[in-house]
């Protein structure tokens, strides 16, 4: 079941903050909780607490968080195998925790209990430790203007009801201290672009114009995507926090 929030990607940014030491891991859990309530583990044993969880990876040498945001045709950032893939493919992310010669994919599904409870639980599997394919943050940065001007080309012969969505104003990206500038503004931007792209389907557009331009707003999207994973992986890619 898709979930409908950027929680892998908070996930991803606060732990990798907390793995290169810019933030504490009761910092990390505190953030993802505060975007999308409790979080729960569920390996192969019994379910456990997200903080639990990631404490007992650090003690097996977690080095890494990774993002995915696969869709049927593209899986990026996933490497398999392929029950996960096509469980992170079902929700339209993913996490992969990497640890020396191995690593776990988490998959957030929505956990509901009763009338009140509203949390996130993930679902613990093996995954590959191999590297995906994803460009570099310079490379997804400069892919994502041309897709920018290209959509925008694309839409402005679209005739239709003039586009407002406040939302967009409210947008924000999901990084966390760490990261270097350029991340936090490519995903800045790419955040409220992933955000125009569900509002214009959802109102504004009407579907036959949307297919009109179709092929511009995958070419967006992707773009977006590849965006936003290349951000959460540049605190790797950087070393440190750069300007």
């Amino acid at each position: 079941m898709r979930i409908d929030s950027s929680i892998s990607a908070t996930l991803v940014a606060w732990g990798n903050a907390w793995l290169a030491g810019h933030a504490s891991l009761e910092d990390a859990v505190d953030r993802v909780e505060r975007a999308a309530g409790p979080q729960v583990v569920a390996p192969e044993a019994a379910e456990t607490t997200l903080l639990a969880y990631l404490m007992d990876l650090r003690s097996d040498g977690l080095g890494s968080f990774r993002l995915a945001l696969p869709i049927p045709g593209d899986p990026l950032g996933l490497t398999g195998p392929p029950a996960f893939n096509g469980a992170a493919i079902d929700a339209g992310q993913a996490v992969v925790a990497v640890l020396p010669g191995r690593a776990f994919g988490l998959v957030p599904s929505l956990d509901r209990r009763g009338s009140s409870y509203c949390g996130t639980r993930w679902t613990a599997s093996e995954a590959s430790a191999t590297p995906p394919d994803v460009p570099s943050l310079a490379e997804a940065e400069r892919a994502l203007a041309m897709a920018m001007r290209s959509a925008t080309d694309a839409l402005q012969s679209v005739d239709g009801p003039a586009q407002d969505f406040p939302e967009l104003d409210r947008a924000e990206g999901t990084l966390a201290p760490g990261y270097p500038g350029r991340a936090h503004r490519v995903g800045a931007l790419a955040a409220r672009l992933a955000l125009a792209l569900r509002l214009a389907g959802e109102r504004g557009l009407t579907s036959g114009q949307l297919a009109t331009r179709g092929e511009a707003l995958r070419e967006l999207d992707r773009a977006v995507r590849r965006a936003l994973v290349s951000a959460h992986h540049s605190i790797s890619e950087y070393g440190q926090a750069q300007v």
